[in-house]
Order: structure tokens, then sequence, then C-alpha cells
């Protein structure tokens, strides 16, 4: 704690000392941290803030908007969960519940976020476990099962570290001690606070921890998506509500009309469960043909997920190719 107090990371959803943690801006960031990098959610986080200063103005929000917003970030249905969770704080005037048990109770919040929005914004104790966390306490306790596994073990455990005053402080200087110092390679344990407590340390293993199970290889499927042009426009769907990027905008991937359509190559892209190879079709439509037409030179803008992103690219790349040969 004390070296927390010194060294902890300033941030924009962080109060600083002296200050009340804002639980609007806690609760957000931690949706969006889940899964994702401090770096990649800082001008998310800020873009949302500067739309959206409030619970109140986010659950008014119109729904695409905060969909195209959340554009890049990935796992979609937490965008979908936090639009939810907005409006249901909103009905209650804007108030978060402050115990965990009653947070929990809301749309796209699990235990983690449950228990850092009641230990860092209303002061409860509560454990609060991230990566971060897990990394920290299965190098402390050299805990040798392989996770996923040992996740009860190491929440136990980090229950017994919890202190019941400043869990808040607590669970944030346990977060950046395993971002800054305790890292998943080479951690610097010369500079780390606790380490003379450490039995991985004392191993002279710390590396080691934590133990991870061998991954089996994720199954790859295959789509196929359609830049669809008329005058200066490219054609988009909006997925269904339900399901894998849903109600996010994004290329047919199904063939929008007949026409005499040109392979621009393939994009990859990685989700949590599968890998997918994605080829790119590009060809002219009709301009009478019905749908969401966007400006191409504008296509940036759509909000489109990562992996249609890249398959905007893709096409936008083979558009050019014979004017270069052409010149």
């Amino acid at each position: 704690m004390r070296w927390y107090a010194v060294d902890k990371r300033r941030l924009p959803w962080r109060a600083e000392t002296g200050e009340t943690a804002d639980p609007y801006r806690v609760w957000l960031s931690e949706i969006m941290l889940q899964q994702t990098t401090v770096a990649a959610v800082k001008p998310y986080f800020e873009n949302f803030t500067a739309r959206w200063p409030t619970v109140e103005a986010l659950a008014a929000a119109d729904e695409a908007e905060v969909m195209r917003a959340w554009a890049g970030l990935g796992y979609y249905a937490r965008a979908r969960n936090l639009i939810a969770c907005a409006r249901e704080v909103a009905a209650r005037g804007g108030v978060f519940p402050v115990e965990e048990a009653e947070l929990r109770k809301l749309p796209g919040i699990g235990g983690y976020t449950a228990a850092a929005v009641a230990a860092i914004v209303f002061g409860k104790r509560a454990v609060v476990v991230d990566g971060n966390v897990e990394r920290v306490v299965s190098r402390l306790f050299a805990v040798a099962d392989p996770l996923p596994g040992a996740k009860p073990r190491l929440r136990e455990l980090a229950d017994r570290l919890t202190p019941a005053d400043g869990a808040g402080d607590f669970a944030q200087a346990m977060m950046d001690l395993g971002a800054t110092i305790c890292t998943p390679r080479s951690p610097a344990c010369g500079r780390c606070p606790v380490a003379a407590w450490c039995v991985a340390r004392a191993e002279g293993r710390p590396d080691t921890y934590p133990v991870k199970a061998k991954k089996a290889a994720k199954p790859r499927r295959h789509w196929t998506a359609y830049w669809l042009e008329r005058n200066g426009e490219v054609l988009l769907a909006r997925r269904p509500a339900r399901g894998l990027l849903g109600g996010m905008l994004a290329l047919p991937v199904e063939v929008p009309a007949e026409t005499a359509w040109q392979e621009a190559g393939a994009v990859e892209h990685v989700f949590t469960h599968f890998a997918l190879s994605m080829t790119v079709l590009c060809g002219a439509g009709d301009s009478k043909l019905e749908g969401e037409w966007w400006p191409v030179d504008r296509v940036e803008e759509a909000g489109l997920p990562t992996v249609f992103a890249k398959a905007a690219r893709r096409a936008l790349a083979f558009r050019q190719v014979p004017r270069k040969q052409a010149a």
C-alpha cells in the first residue's frame, strides 16, 4: 500500500488521493478493460466520457452510435450489456447499487466487476481478482495447479490478503503491481515491494507461474464478405441483434446481388473460440438496389468491427491496383 501511494499509475478513470471515485467512470472502465489492455482502452474511454459524461447521457444515447463508438474494442456483447446496464441505472435515478451482490444483478456485471466497483467506489471489502492479481498471488504462494482450474484457490488466497479497510486501494495496488513489476515475462523482482515474501522468487523461477494448461487448437471457420459499390458508396448490413458482432454494421456475408465478383484476397482474425479466414469479394451494384449505403471515402467512420474493418481495407487496396498499374 505504501508502494502504491507513491508509484500508482495515473489513469483517466482513477481518483487521485483525496478525491472520491466516480462510479460511472469506474464501471465504464472496468467493462472496457475486460480482456483488453489499458493502452487500448484509454482513447475509447476518453471518447465515451466526452460524448456521454454521465450514466444518464449514455442511457439516452442512440444504440447504433454507442456500438459505432465501441468498434475495435471487441467482445461486442459487452457494448450491448453496457447500454442495458446504463439504462437500468438511469431508471434508478442514476445511482449505482452499493453492495456487491446488488451490483451483480445489473446487466453485464459479473463477479469481478461487481467486486471492483464495490471496493474502489464504495469502500466495501470485496475480493477483486483479475489476471494481474492472479499472477501476483500465484507467484507469492507458488501455486502449482494450472489455470483455469487454480482460479478458486487463487481467489481464496487473495481473500486472505485483502484488508478489511482500504480494499479498493489494495485491489488497485495489486493490479498495478502485476501490470508494472510482476509482469508475465521478466518480472522486476528487484523493485518489487513484496519480494521478501514471494515463494516463486525464493525458488528462483517466478516466470513459471502462473502455470497454464496447454491450450487446445482453435477450430478454423471460413466466411466470405462482399464489397458491393455503386456511385461511390458501399453496401453495409446491420448484423442481427443477438449473436456474434450483434447489432454492428458490417459487410454482407451473404451474396447481396448478382454481379461479376472479383476476389480481393482474404483476411485473418482470431475470436475467443475460433480462428476465422474471410475471403473478400468485390463487385459493382445496381443503382436501384436497396440497403444501407455508406460513402466509400468515409467507410472508416462506420464503426465496423475489427474483422470487417480489415476486410474493408483489403477491398480498398484491391480497388487501387488497376489505377496504379494504369499510371
